[in-house]
């Protein structure tokens, strides 16, 4: 390892140290800005579209072109079951488990 690979990866863990424990390191309170607590409100629906409707819609680099897509039909059963259960408790846990009840005999007995 060269001498610059090793202060990177010092630097980096003591940045990734200190942002994780900035909370920890003031004695008093720090006020949250009412902006970013508003906008922490769209995290989730925001992490949603990264993260979870590109592995749906996208099949080794390009996009599904075809219905004969098991996490296709494991995401429209999932997302019924959600607003179907919607504010009535394990609705999270409910959506996982009709999803991948979908999804797997889809994938693994039809192959697709």
């Amino acid at each position: 390892m060269e001498w610059s690979e090793v202060f990177t990866a010092v630097a980096l863990g003591v940045i990734t140290l200190v942002t994780r424990c900035f909370f920890f390191i003031s004695d008093r309170e720090l006020p949250f800005p009412s902006w970013a607590q508003r906008g922490l409100q769209y995290a989730p629906i925001a992490a949603l579209a990264a993260v979870v409707i590109p592995e749906i819609v996208v099949s080794h680099g390009a996009l599904v072109t075809t219905w004969l897509d098991a996490r296709l039909f494991g995401a429209v059963a999932g997302a019924g079951f959600y607003f179907y259960k919607r504010g009535k408790g394990q609705a999270v846990l409910g959506t996982i488990v009709v999803g991948m009840a979908v999804f797997l005999p889809l994938h693994i007995g039809l192959g697709w």
